[in-house]
């Protein structure tokens, strides 16, 4: 990224200040943790932890070992690199991940004790993820494979230096990239006397399909029979078009001794994702939608059984959708994460009976499951914490925290406190709100308030810590956060997270409103300082209340908002999700007018509010110019308006000085207009 410089001779010195609030800077200085596997003895947890550095502007990550039952941190790996994939080997004596070669990245193992590093793999150019069978015989990895011919000088053999891009189909761009035609194949090699043997076969040859499915898939949607014999994997396999308007993936079996396939989910039309079999490797789960299209539909966990030959929906009864899943000791209990009244929790499903049981409770997120014996082992955070590793005791519940690595920033840090409240809707219902209070709280005094929209449309307003939009952050700003759970979320069960498919200027934005009308009684709050926030929905929501607030906000922020349906329509890439939740192409006459009551364009006629506009230039699912477009049409009103971009930027604000940047002119917007 080039578009900032900072003077770091100033910004060092103020990192390293006495902070009784949280800050930008600070938050970045906020270390990530992540849990990356169980031991097979069910003894060790293996976690990386990640540092970013806002004067080089980039981040590092290094390899740690903590017991299970809790204990000595021990740190594995010391790099200024990345240790990506790593993963214990089967059989418990080494722990492996990718590392640069001259090569390209390359599998590598260490002892759990930090010491014997060794090179066990020299693929030509490298591989971006991998997996050991069980028997340790075998490793599948996945790399770029070139299928197709895109570029003018590719296709024009004579024009060597032509950089044209040409396309017969849809699909030509995804999240924030172009097609170019290589696509992530799997290959399998032999694993012999510590080493992988050769280059590897490609069991996808001439596909031009990814395994495992991109932009956000990962090795979870590959895995091994225990037997070794089979290489099981989620993709889809449909091009252009197709691709664009269905969601409809696939389990595949291949048989790494005939080379042939065999699709496994045939019978379903939605997502099948994620397969994992049980320890004993008589039964395999994976998770499922049934609906094609819906990426926001429930998603239950499918069980098939070897001995029955039966595949059952065990989920089908339970009215919320599960997050990622673990297998138990046998094959008589799945473990799984899910959101219930916007907190993400552990619970226990019989695989037999169907029978659940709530594990966890209590205000916070449990952002990843491992089974651990006796015991689960999981990230878990709140709106006041980032992730911190917990044991979680299965037949009790009990929680206990094992890891705090960032004890240093929080141990002076004043934080506010967070309440939840049930707030009545205009359709008779109770909405979920979170109120975020300022540090040190006085409600003698009158505060200025936001509103804060959530995307997705479908994701959970959940106890989730975020790096960019932090409520704590905001509160340290003196601002109360008003934060609802309005219609389309999770957690509330199925009909109130789909009721806002086709109808996104419906009830949702009414519960914003009955969510910021209730709380602005408050005497606390001054109703005459109130602004409005949010992204992608959240963004969207934002320039849809421009156009109908009656004078309730004083200004609004939008990142990566949809302003024209219309036009977003005809440049966003997964059609599938546009055919869903705007319900079509505009130019058909019967939906003309669900646009005129949905698209904010339409209403911008009635707009007067003062709005900072924030869009990453390499988004393509809302493309950069819904936010020119709603720029534009400011301007020419003569509204006060800010437009914001990142070149290299996607859907989000993945850098750390471009983060910086971001909360700066974000909280200059809201103290020019609300203080």
């Amino acid at each position: 990224m080039k578009i900032l410089t900072f003077v770091l001779t100033v910004l060092i010195p103020y990192l390293g200040s006495s902070q009784n609030r949280m800050t930008p800077e600070l938050l970045w200085k906020i270390k990530r943790v992540n849990v990356l596997g169980i031991s097979p003895d069910k003894t060790q947890i293996l976690l990386s932890i990640r540092e970013y550095s806002l004067e080089n502007n980039n981040s590092k990550s290094d390899l740690y070992v903590l017991p299970v039952k809790g204990g000595k941190l021990t740190q594995i790996t010391q790099t200024d690199a990345h240790e990506v994939e790593a993963q214990w080997r089967p059989d418990g004596k080494k722990i492996a991940f990718l590392a640069t070669t001259d090569k390209g990245m390359n599998i590598v193992e260490i002892n759990p004790d930090g010491t014997g590093l060794m090179q066990v793999s020299s693929v030509d150019g490298g591989m971006d993820g991998f997996k050991y069978a069980p028997t340790m015989t075998k490793i599948l990895f996945i790399r770029e494979v070139k299928t197709t011919k895109v570029s003018g000088s590719e296709i024009h053999s004579d024009l060597p230096n032509s950089n044209a891009r040409i396309y017969d189909d849809l699909m030509y761009r995804h999240w924030d990239s172009w097609e170019d035609g290589s696509h992530s194949h799997i290959f399998v090699a032999p694993f012999k006397d510590g080493q992988l043997v050769g280059q590897g076969t490609d069991i996808m040859p001439n596909q031009a399909f990814d395994a495992p499915m991109k932009p956000m898939g990962g090795m979870e949607q590959i895995t091994w029979t225990n037997d070794a014999v089979n290489i099981v994997y989620s993709c889809k396999k449909k091009a252009g078009m197709k691709a664009a308007i269905s969601t409809n993936s696939e389990i595949y079996f291949h048989n790494t001794l005939l080379s042939s396939d065999n699709n496994f989910t045939v019978d379903n039309h939605g997502y099948d994702l994620n397969p994992a079999f049980s320890p004993d490797g008589k039964k395999v789960a994976w998770q499922s939608m049934e609906r094609d299209g819906n990426e926001a539909a429930k998603n239950d966990i499918i069980v098939y059984d070897y001995a029955t030959k039966l595949k059952t929906n065990i989920t089908k009864t339970h009215d919320l959708t599960v997050g990622s899943f673990c297998w138990g000791a046998d094959a008589g209990k799945i473990y799984f994460l899910s959101v219930k009244e916007a907190a993400e929790q552990f619970f226990e499903i019989d695989v037999t009976t169907g029978s659940l049981r709530q594990i966890t409770t209590g205000d916070h997120d449990f952002v990843s499951i491992a089974f651990a014996g006796d015991y689960l082992i999981g990230g878990r955070q709140d709106m006041n914490r980032p992730t911190e590793i917990f044991q979680v005791n299965i037949k009790t519940g009990e929680q206990k925290q094992l890891t705090d690595v960032n004890a240093d920033i929080y141990q002076n840090l004043e934080i506010g406190q967070i309440e939840k409240r049930w707030v009545n809707t205009t359709d008779g219902k109770k909405e979920l709100v979170w109120v975020i209070y300022p540090p040190g709280f006085d409600k003698t005094k009158k505060y200025p308030a936001l509103l804060y929209c959530q995307g997705g449309p479908q994701s959970p307003v959940s106890q989730f810590f975020s790096f960019r939009w932090n409520f704590q952050l905001m509160a340290a700003n003196d601002y109360i956060i008003v934060a609802p759970n309005r219609r389309g979320l999770p957690g509330f069960g199925q009909a109130w997270n789909d009721q806002i498919s086709g109808d996104w200027g419906g009830q949702a934005i009414d519960d914003y409103l009955s969510a910021i009308d209730s709380i602005a009684k408050e005497p606390y709050v001054d109703e005459t300082r109130i602004g409005a926030i949010g992204a992608s929905y959240g963004g969207y929501s934002v320039y849809y209340l421009a156009g109908m607030h009656k004078k309730r906000f004083k200004c609004f922020i939008s990142h990566c908002g949809l302003f024209n349906l219309e036009s977003w329509y005809g440049t966003t890439e997964e059609i599938f999700f546009a055919n869903q939740d705007v319900g079509g192409p505009y130019y058909f006459d019967i939906k003309k007018k669900a646009y005129e009551k949905n698209s904010p364009h339409k209403m911008v006629k009635d707009w007067d509010t003062p709005m900072l506009i924030f869009h990453g230039e390499k988004d393509y699912r809302v493309p950069v110019t819904q936010a020119m477009e709603a720029f534009q049409a400011c301007k020419i009103l003569g509204i006060d308006a800010r437009l914001i971009t990142f070149p290299e930027e996607n859907h989000f604000v993945l850098q750390p000085q471009n983060g910086i940047l971001w909360h700066r002119e974000f909280y200059a917007w809201l103290d020019k207009y609300l203080k």
